[in-house]
């Protein structure tokens, strides 16, 4: 299932109405959105956290991909949602993240950029670690400290991948432009 929310009057299909980059992410589940964004929340400078807990697929796609970026996706989730975990915590030097595997979806992901290799950027070009953010732009001493803290008691747990979403990239903020569920979300 698709919802598209930015539409041209004179079709049906999707398209970029302007040269924002797109973003691909992975929407949560919404127990498992409502846990990783409040330790987002909890952890995050509060002048720096302008989006909600994201998993990211691609940064930066060329907005002349939508239609043929819809269209994959559309095909991607005709199948039952991947198999996930968040898995553990990352040390991102200034933040710390949970680390997803999924091979699932990362054989998704990988399709995807087999397909649009020519079109990448060097952060879409470079190996994908799945990892939602939850806290970012700080100090490394601070980071380390956090993620001390949290490893104690994290212990692995499934989560859930609702879907495939698309987003223009503007101002730093992220606009929705479509959604695509995996069978039986």
């Amino acid at each position: 299932m698709c919802w598209t929310w930015i539409r041209p009057r004179h079709c049906g299909a999707c398209v970029a109405l302007s040269a924002d980059p797109l973003i691909v992410s992975a929407p949560l589940g919404a127990e498992d959105f409502a846990w990783l964004d409040a330790l987002r929340r909890a952890y995050f400078p509060p002048a720096r956290n302008r989006l909600p807990a994201h998993l990211t697929l691609f940064h930066h796609l060329p907005p002349s991909l939508l239609p043929e970026l819809t269209r994959r996706l559309g095909m991607i989730v005709r199948v039952s949602r991947p198999h996930a975990e968040a898995a553990g915590l990352i040390d991102l030097d200034g933040g710390v993240a949970i680390r997803i595997v999924s091979p699932e979806l990362e054989a998704m992901r990988a399709d995807l950029a087999h397909a649009f290799a020519g079109l990448l950027t060097p952060q879409d070009r470079a190996g994908w670690r799945p990892h939602v953010t939850i806290q970012n732009k700080v100090g490394a001493s601070e980071a380390r400290a956090l993620k001390s803290r949290l490893d104690a008691d994290f212990k692995p747990r499934a989560i859930r991948i609702d879907g495939l979403a698309v987003w223009a990239y503007r101002d730093g903020l992220w606009a929705p432009v479509s959604r695509h569920l995996f069978r039986g979300a």
